[in-house]
């Protein structure tokens, strides 16, 4: 018993920093544009990470929980071993500002614990295919989307004073933050479920693979607490580095990212909010001109996403060998 309320806590606190590490993406926009105060745009995104319990369902949690790695070689150290890599590299990240995947890190360390004990054998290919096929395309549609809202943006306004452009996008801008907000946190803290309904099922408190209602508050709660806290040094990354934006820039780029998220939540896919949201910047950014965005940084970036599998793998492998050395099982 004290074991998996152990190892409930330590999910739950990954989730928190899974708030506190994606804070920026839910309100990097909206806060460098000014619309919002940097501690009123954390009570904003909180509050919509936490009503998303009410309003979606629980598919992205069952691939994750039971879909990308073969349930029955599940134990406590392969789940622990795949939090501490998830942990681990959110942390290392979070301090050089860098906006990766905390998504990616969890599935990355969870598959690494799971070969570390029983092979290669353990992955289930097919739940694999649709999480690595939106690698790429939630970035492409975030792009995609936040390009052409832009576009039609500004076709739409043409004629509109900029002044009178500006106030309204400021209104509307609450309302994009908020529709992100809501898909940011229907993904993400589901992931977080997926792991603890595996915990329950390997300690038999469960006898088929579901997600409990208990277990949907309490992973909401712990990311829209996460996000309270605000992770600042990717907000600073997010919000002004990759590419200047006004309130117009930044609602088509909340609202092209929440529908990338949408997309993949509605499809049970484990997927980044932060590449969506990053691709999205970037669409808007590029509507003015190419070098408007800043590719260097951009680059760093994709660089950070390409790493995070592989790198919360290894971790993650190394982690559960020395708890088996430990004599963990």
């Amino acid at each position: 018993m004290l074991i998996v309320a152990g190892l409930i806590f330590v999910a739950l606190i990954f989730d928190y920093i899974n708030g506190f590490h994606d804070a920026a993406n839910s309100i990097a926009t909206v806060v460098s544009t000014r619309v919002l105060s940097p501690g009123k745009a954390v009570i904003w995104a909180a509050f919509f990470n936490f009503v998303a319990a009410f309003t979606f369902g629980t598919a992205v949690a069952n691939t994750v929980g039971s879909g990308m790695i073969d349930i029955k070689i599940v134990t406590f150290a392969v789940v622990l071993g795949g939090l501490i890599g998830a942990i681990v590299w959110d942390l290392i990240t979070w301090y050089f500002g860098l906006p990766t995947s905390s998504s990616h890190a969890l599935v990355g360390g969870y598959a690494g614990a799971a070969v570390a004990k029983a092979g290669f054998g353990a992955i289930i290919v097919s739940g694999w295919t649709k999480t690595i096929i939106f690698i790429f395309l939630s970035p492409l549609i975030g792009m995609t989307a936040g390009f052409g809202l832009m576009v039609a943006i500004q076709w739409l306004f043409r004629w509109t004073p900029p002044s009178r452009v500006d106030r309204s996008f400021r209104r509307l801008q609450l309302i994009s933050a908020a529709f992100f907000s809501l898909n940011h946190g229907a993904n993400d803290a589901q992931k977080t479920m997926g792991i603890i309904a595996g915990v329950l099922y390997a300690a038999h408190y469960i006898d088929t693979f579901y997600i409990p209602f208990w277990v949907v508050i309490a992973a909401y709660t712990a990311i829209s607490l996460g996000t309270l806290a605000g992770g600042w040094r990717i907000i600073h990354t997010m919000g002004s580095k990759i590419t200047k934006l006004q309130p117009v820039g930044g609602f088509a780029a909340e609202t092209g990212a929440a529908i990338a998220l949408l997309t993949a939540t509605l499809t049970g896919t484990p997927v980044s909010t932060t590449h969506a949201i990053t691709g999205s910047i970037v669409g808007v950014g590029a509507t003015r001109r190419m070098s408007a965005v800043r590719w260097g940084v951009a680059g760093q970036i994709v660089w950070a996403w390409v790493l995070t599998i592989p790198a919360a793998f290894m971790i993650a492998a190394a982690a559960y060998t020395l708890l088996r050395i430990g004599g963990a099982k």
